[in-house]
């Protein structure tokens, strides 16, 4: 009886359950995300009600278009213009035209810019939102015939006109034929602007190449989103160059507000109201609502 009760009992080995391939296929995808800032893991469905801003360190995650227009325009107001116009391949390049076509099967949009009005708290006006999606928002013929048309449009109905930009530069694939549309949508936007028309440029990650140096940096506000990369030619290059090394926050937008090139880093959170106010007070009458 006394050995019995100083003897051990063997314990029971315990074993980790690994999951089965089936059981790793029912996980749904994308449920969670890691942050690329702070790399922090979150839910996906919490930060897109935070409009892809993380909670923990306000990193802004980059949105496509859709996204963009549900944050901004009053809730179905939105018209969108130009829909079926849909890029060609003028120069034969190789294997462009199945690029291209990919990328509306995955954005479901044809083009890397979408164009249209609405209004945002009460006010009408035109707007360009460029897709960073769709062929990294590069700039064709068919987005600066689209941004032209618009900035046209709104010279027309006497609206404000407000770009939103997300892209990579021109698109090689179509030459110096992408690289008129600097020209073209630069001229449309002097020729509003002599004629009273208001412009809106919001700058967000990445703004950089043909598109920085044309219509996105020509507005009569000049606006950001923090941390964006705006920039025409890579770091590496313009280091090369100078032969002299770059700031670490070099080519964003605190370093571009700090310098001169922008009027206000805004965060998305609050973009959609100061929108709002700037809109309001280019109204007849309008007043300042601080």
């Amino acid at each position: 009886m006394l050995k019995d009760l100083f003897t051990t009992k063997p314990k029971k080995k315990k074993y980790a359950s690994i999951p089965s391939e089936q059981a790793k296929h029912d996980v749904p995808e994308g449920i969670v995300l890691k942050c690329s800032s702070c790399k922090k893991i979150m839910y996906t469905k919490e930060l897109n009600k935070n409009l892809k801003v993380c909670m923990n360190c306000g990193y802004h995650h980059q949105m496509n278009a859709k996204e963009r227009i549900q944050s901004l325009f009053d809730e179905s107001s939105f018209v969108e213009y130009d829909k079926e116009m849909m890029s060609q391949n003028p120069l034969n390049f190789p294997g462009y035209e199945e690029k291209v076509e990919k990328d509306r099967q995955k954005t479901k949009q044809n083009e890397a810019v979408v164009t249209g009005e609405g209004s945002i708290n009460g006010f009408q006006t035109t707007v360009a939102i460029m897709d960073a999606s769709f062929r990294m928002g590069s700039m064709g013929s068919v987005v600066g015939e689209k941004i032209t048309r618009t900035i046209e449009r709104a010279n027309e109905k006497g609206l404000p006109f407000i770009i939103l930009t997300a892209s990579g530069g021109a698109r090689m694939q179509e030459g110096v034929l992408s690289l008129m549309q600097m020209a073209k949508t630069s001229s449309a936007l002097k020729l509003f602007s002599d004629n009273g028309g208001l412009i809106i440029s919001v700058m967000t990650h990445p703004t950089t190449g043909g598109v920085s140096a044309s219509f996105a940096s020509l507005g009569d506000y000049n606006f950001a989103e923090p941390g964006a990369l705006i920039g025409f030619a890579g770091r590496r290059i313009i280091e090369q160059t100078i032969r002299e090394e770059l700031p670490d926050d070099f080519q964003t937008a605190e370093f571009l507000l700090k310098h001169g090139q922008l009027d206000a880093v805004i965060n998305r959170k609050d973009l959609k109201d100061t929108l709002g106010n700037i809109l309001d007070i280019h109204q007849s009458g309008g007043e300042i609502n601080w």
